[in-house]
């Protein structure tokens, strides 16, 4: 009479069976989502790839002419000086944010009260409530010739330091990336608070114990415990910077002249404004291809132990 034992060579086919649904189960799930990336996302990027390589005006119809566009991104003067801008904001949207908010957020750590360290906190987070474009519009007119800043600064005794900040070809960009820095701050610190209090209260208590100041447990404590919140911050914002579009847009739009320009900007008058599709897809191209080349070794950087 034939054994009705299920044999060992049955078990582990139906177990590798079991183990195969699992896997098929966890990207049917996913399925939607990834159409959906891959409509909206994907190929909006191929097309953006493909459109690089061919001038068209968008209605008619559109001519080969291979790597012309990506030669002029270096070329033209205008282009290339608004990817110089965009490295230019990373010190108002990246060091200046980071530095502020390790800073800050060392301090809201001491307070023991909780209203004083929560009010700290919610007004510090207040911009990021704010749209870009909001803020755009908010800080044009706060360095408006007779705005709150000038007002200060006439306030202060620095009346000769008052200009029309937006509208200065030496100062514009430097303004812009001060709302930079205001908008960024606030998310920073709320990143670096949350990972300052996952660091161990001991490792404080046995700096203290051996004699360590506040700066020296800053330095050797804060600062190596929040290696990877340091890394989203910068990440974030370095993007953020490159990326940049709605408060230059609403600010300056990219004067005075193009003293303001940035590949965001730049990318927006390329295609609607002087409907060159073919160019503004290259520089968009371009700028993706920078953020990765920028942002993939900080990450490898932040990761490493």
């Amino acid at each position: 009479m034939p054994s009705t034992r299920p044999t060992r060579e049955g078990t582990a086919a139906r177990g590798r069976r079991r183990l195969w649904a699992r896997r098929w189960a966890g990207w049917l799930f996913a399925l939607p989502a990834l159409a959906f990336y891959g409509i909206f996302n994907f190929y909006p990027v191929l097309l953006s790839i493909q459109y690089s390589f061919y001038d068209w005006d968008g209605i008619g119809a559109s001519t080969w002419v291979g790597l012309k566009n990506y030669t002029e991104v270096f070329t033209d003067s205008e282009q290339f000086s608004s990817l110089l801008h965009a490295f230019y904001l990373i010190l108002f949207f990246t060091v200046l944010p980071v530095t502020l908010a390790l800073i800050t957020a060392s301090v809201l750590r001491q307070l023991q009260g909780r209203f004083t360290g929560a009010l700290a906190r919610t007004l510090l987070f207040l911009p990021q409530i704010i749209p870009g474009a909001a803020a755009g519009v908010a800080w044009t007119w706060m360095y408006s010739a007779n705005g709150v800043v000038n007002q200060t600064l006439r306030a202060v005794g620095l009346g000769s330091l008052a200009r029309a900040w937006l509208a200065d070809f030496d100062w514009a960009l430097t303004a812009v990336g001060f709302i930079g820095t205001w908008l960024s701050t606030g998310l920073c610190t709320m990143l670096l608070l949350a990972g300052i209090g996952k660091i161990d209260n001991s490792l404080y208590e046995a700096a203290r114990i051996d004699g360590a100041g506040p700066i020296r447990q800053f330095l050797a404590v804060t600062l190596p415990g929040l290696r990877n919140e340091i890394g989203v911050c910068v990440t974030i914002t370095i993007i953020a910077a490159l990326a940049s579009f709605d408060v230059v847009y609403l600010a300056t739009q990219g004067g005075p002249g193009t003293q303001t320009m940035v590949p965001g900007v730049a990318v927006y008058n390329l295609a609607f404004s002087d409907s060159r599709l073919g160019a503004a897809s290259a520089l968009a191209v371009v700028l993706a291809l920078i953020v990765i080349a920028v942002v993939a070794p900080l990450q490898r950087l932040f990761r490493e132990k």
